[in-house]
């Protein structure tokens, strides 16, 4: 648990404040409470709901009970990976001497500034059953003209609150009105590239308006950007990180993105897995490990399309959550071609993982000892044939607390680089209560793409709740809009289709339509009669059952929706 650190005293504030209190205690205060410096925050008391705040993943919102005063008040809750915090870019002025306080109540509430161009700073408290005073104190840069005030809780806590917030010191030009620049928006698409024993080079979607980039680690800033890569460095060996980015301007800071956790290497080298770099915008095809009439791979030929190539699919045992492997002579002759087969395509820079589930190999983990059995065996499995990761292709029965300790356990064994993907059913996805959804948000921090299955389901609702028909460019954007709109990053949401008629009971569109819906999310061009509110340029790319089966079809899907996802901006 980070402690706060301690504060520099403030230069210019704390006279006033000292004369402040000086003087009341002579009966002067109302003459000088007219000159007294406002708070700098637009809506401090939360009456005008959220306005002027932003509180990551839909966390927060505003309730009338409690509150310390007035009819409002911040209500956040941490869900996830998510610590619930909110936040307000406010103009200040440059080396000036500014005072943070406000009221809060839960358990571990936290209450601060960053972006000071000095040393941020916060306040903090463990319990606070009634509404609790927080304070604490910065200088600002030399080149300082904003900072982003924050509240945020802790992971696995529940609500807090926060009241009468205050920032008080020399206002900045501007004084936050509506008008003035606004703070760029949040980076996303942030990607792990090459990974050493100290350093981890990482990649982002570059945004408009951004002067600079701010990386953290675990927290932490760690350095800045000019541009939308860097590389971190001075890490600690076989360690850990969850890295974010942040855009800066001169109007303050953005919200910093989705996290992306990365494992440095040990001294000692890898783990024996293929550890291929996944792309910005990738494209998934499952390869069968059976042959039920459609054309025959081997993985060495399956299409140069394809990025990440998921082996279909691994089998359950009589151990509750364990896993096995039995190769199908349809996908190659021995066990050593297999492997050869994987290291070539990985040599290619392709990722190859092992898919758990189906319509018939559903694995039950739903235990401590389950979750531990499937963890030991995929790990093993990923070491004995270099799997890059696992995709979760589970049809029933998903328990998303002890799937979420199966997952954990796995990635803590494979380190960062393991590739993580999900194949949920249309149903699975439709709520952030269902225990798919649940899950993948659960391991947010390491999950690579949730390719969602957007056939054999009928019609559906859209998150603007109507509904729509399988097989249309509407079906496919406003249902991955629920995603989006859920906690996922754009770079985590994939779209699942068929590659030929013949691979699913319905829902086969033409390629084009994919190449649409694509469009639509990323650009805003190409949409039917529903429009999202806003473009999603990070958006990962689409799926398709099966590779065999889009070779019996010509290829004519991989040819067509490939390139254009290798496209996408």
């Amino acid at each position: 648990m980070e402690r706060s650190r301690r504060n520099r005293p403030a230069r210019r504030h704390g006279l006033v404040a000292t004369a402040v209190a000086a003087l009341v205690a002579g009966g002067l205060a109302a003459p000088l409470a007219q000159a007294a410096e406002p708070t700098l925050m637009t809506n401090s008391g939360f009456e005008s709901g959220l306005s002027g705040w932003t509180c990551e993943d839909g966390t927060g919102s505003t309730v009338s009970s409690p509150v310390r005063s007035g009819s409002g008040a911040l209500q956040a809750t941490p869900a996830g990976q998510s610590n619930a915090r909110c936040s307000q870019v406010v103009s200040v002025q440059p080396d000036s001497s500014y005072t943070l306080s406000g009221w809060v109540r839960g358990g571990y509430v936290y209450l601060g500034a960053n972006g000071t161009g000095t040393t941020d700073t916060s306040a903090w408290v463990a319990s606070a059953p009634d509404w609790h005073r927080l304070t604490s104190g910065f200088e600002t840069g030399p080149d300082t003209t904003s900072v982003t005030v924050y509240t945020h809780g802790w992971y696995g806590q529940g609500a807090y609150y926060a009241d009468d917030l205050s920032l008080e010191g020399p206002p900045g030009d501007g004084g936050g009105d509506p008008g003035d620049p606004q703070a760029p928006a949040v980076p996303s698409g942030l990607t792990v590239g090459t990974v050493t024993a100290t350093t981890v080079d990482l990649t982002w979607t570059a945004v408009q308006d951004a002067v600079s980039y701010r990386l953290y680690a675990n927290g932490e800033p760690v350095m800045s950007a000019s541009g939308a890569s860097a590389t971190v460095s001075g890490l600690n060996p076989d360690t850990a990180y969850t890295f974010s980015v942040s855009a800066v301007n001169g109007a303050g800071e953005s919200e910093r993105s989705a996290g992306v956790r990365a494992r440095t290497a040990s001294d000692g080298g890898g783990d024996g897995g293929g550890h291929t770099t996944v792309p910005a915008h990738a494209v998934t095809g499952y390869v069968q490990n059976f042959d039920n009439g459609a054309t025959t791979q081997r993985i060495r030929d399956v299409q140069d399309a394809y990025d990440i190539i998921a082996v279909a699919f691994a089998d359950s045992t009589a151990t509750p959550g364990e896993i096995a492997f039995h190769l199908d002579p349809a996908l190659a002759p021995s066990e050593a071609d297999l492997k050869a087969d994987i290291a070539a395509k990985q040599a290619e820079g392709t990722a190859v993982i092992l898919s758990v589930g189906g319509a018939k190999g559903n694995v039950s983990i739903d235990s401590d000892a389950s979750a531990t059995a499937f963890a030991d065996s995929a790990y093993a499995l990923m070491r004995e044939y270099g799997f890059d990761g696992i995709d979760m292709d589970l049809e029933h029965g998903v328990n998303s607390v002890y799937l979420t300790k199966a997952l954990r356990q796995l990635s803590a064994k494979a380190g960062a680089d393991m590739v993580l993907t999900m194949a949920p059913q249309t149903l699975d996805m439709q709520s952030t209560s269902t225990e798919y959804f649940k899950t993948a948000l659960n391991v947010k921090d390491i999950l690579t793409v949730v390719n969602m299955q957007y056939y054999n389901s009928g019609s559906m609702l859209g998150c603007d709740n109507k509904v729509y028909s399988q097989g249309t460019v509407d079906f496919l954007t406003a249902l991955a809009c629920i995603q989006l709109r859920g906690g996922l990053d754009p770079s985590q949401v994939g779209l699942g289709l068929p590659a030929s008629p013949r691979g699913a009971g319905s829902g086969y569109v033409a390629p084009s339509v994919v190449n649409d819906a694509l469009d639509c999310l990323a650009r805003g061009t190409h949409c039917g009669a529903f429009t999202p509110s806003q473009t999603y340029p990070g958006i990962r790319g689409a799926m398709t059952w099966s590779t065999n089966w889009d070779a019996l079809n010509g290829n004519r899907w991989s040819g067509a929706v490939g390139p254009h996802v290798h496209a996408l901006p």
